[in-house]
């Protein structure tokens, strides 16, 4: 960690080339002494990669950045908010703290906070950055955060965020692959604390988890915008009920759009399948994540439009978890409908369709739209239709 970057000049002229490209500003030579154009372009990249991720962080100047891949690994401030606000009591082992963003925000809700990373510059810019902003109730540690945990007498929270061992088997995700091996050290963990918070990427699927994981009590599928960013496991130790599934995506506004069901709902819903009418409804991606397709149709009396489409339709408008849309009209899939909208101005969205977005663009010149949008999708007699209309809600 070079200090030298704290300086205000140094600070200035990372302000000053805020719109450069890394790739070109890492070329120029360093106009300070003690400091390589190397670590002027790590700082760079980090502040560009903080402005919408790590706003705080960004608006900091005494803030100092690792490399980009450690930031793009690192919860955003947003994520990492909604996690603290499943934590209380006083205190919390944070396992795998990485750049600090987690831990940063469970010392606002917890009396002792335990930072753990093994990387020795990715803990001292943390233990840093904790200083610049007026925590003192986290202890930062270059140390293996499991044998921490495991030297600890009793603890409220224990925090997990493990991290793929390698790509080998590509996008088939198991907890099992992954460093810390949370399904091989979880009974070891619970005899030290009761509670435990695990963080996975989206592409977990859930049913694989509830596998390996024990004591679950809750699954919080977490969404920015609309974007799937992580899943998080609330372990109980003991608990042995029906776990609750809590979707939340946090909207542009900072809103955010809870739905709560239970793990088993989806197997109790009945399905309605219909015809597309007056309003299309289309989940919010942290919906969909959960797979209660069914129980959207049952909980929210909505028709599907099939089994694989996972859209929805009513006559009357309804507050619901997702994107709205009033519809226009509903054609075929043919050359007759398509040659009607050659060059149109559109938003082009498909679901269970033979063709991607791309294709069908370029196929048809279809252009950027505004308001106006096109579902290309399957209906419930198997034909491919397209869905001309506009969409009504702009919160997201």
């Amino acid at each position: 960690m070079n200090e030298n970057l704290l300086h205000k000049k140094v600070q200035e002229y990372l302000k000053a080339n805020e719109q450069t490209a890394v790739s070109s500003f890492a070329l120029k030579a360093s106009p300070f002494s003690g400091i390589t154009s190397k670590e002027l372009a790590q700082q760079l990249a980090g502040r560009q990669k903080a402005k919408h991720k790590l706003p705080s962080w960004f608006a900091n100047s005494l803030v100092l950045y690792p490399p980009v891949l450690n930031l793009e690994q690192t919860s955003s401030e947003k994520t990492a908010n909604y996690k603290s606000e499943l934590v209380s009591g006083n205190s919390l082992v944070d396992v795998t703290g990485g750049f600090g963003i987690d831990s940063y925000y469970f010392s606002k809700k917890i009396t002792s906070v335990i930072h753990c990373e093994l990387n020795e510059s990715l803990q001292q810019l943390a233990a840093h950055n904790f200083k610049q902003f007026g925590i003192n109730n986290v202890q930062s540690m270059h140390a293996d955060g499991i044998q921490t945990v495991l030297a600890q007498s009793d603890l409220d929270w224990v925090y997990i965020d493990p991290s793929r061992r390698n790509d080998v088997k590509g996008k088939v995700f198991f907890l099992e692959d992954c460093l810390p091996n949370v399904p091989e050290i979880q009974e070891a963990i619970f005899k030290k604390t009761s509670h435990i918070l695990v963080k996975t990427a989206p592409i977990l699927d859930i049913a694989v988890g509830m596998k390996s994981l024990k004591f679950v009590k809750e699954i919080h599928v977490v969404a920015v915008k609309n974007e799937v960013k992580e899943l998080l496991w609330l372990m109980e130790n003991g608990f042995c009920g029906m776990p609750k599934i809590i979707a939340t995506n946090i909207l542009k506004s900072n809103k955010k759009v809870t739905v709560n069901l239970t793990l088993n709902a989806e197997k109790k819903s009945q399905v309605i399948y219909g015809e597309t009418a007056s309003f299309l409804y289309e989940p919010y991606a942290s919906l969909m994540k959960t797979g209660a397709f069914n129980w959207i149709s049952e909980h929210y009396q909505l028709s599907k439009l099939a089994t694989n489409s996972h859209l929805y339709t009513s006559n009357k408008k309804i507050e619901f978890a997702g994107r709205v849309f009033k519809v226009n009209n509903v054609n075929h899939y043919n050359k007759k409908t398509m040659k009607t909208l050659i060059g149109e101005n559109v938003n082009v969205v498909t679901r269970n369709f033979k063709e991607t977005v791309a294709q069908l663009r370029k196929k048809y010149k279809l252009k950027e739209g505004a308001e106006r949008y096109l579902f290309f999708t399957t209906d419930m007699h198997n034909k491919q239709i397209v869905i001309d209309c506009i969409k009504l809600v702009h919160h997201e």
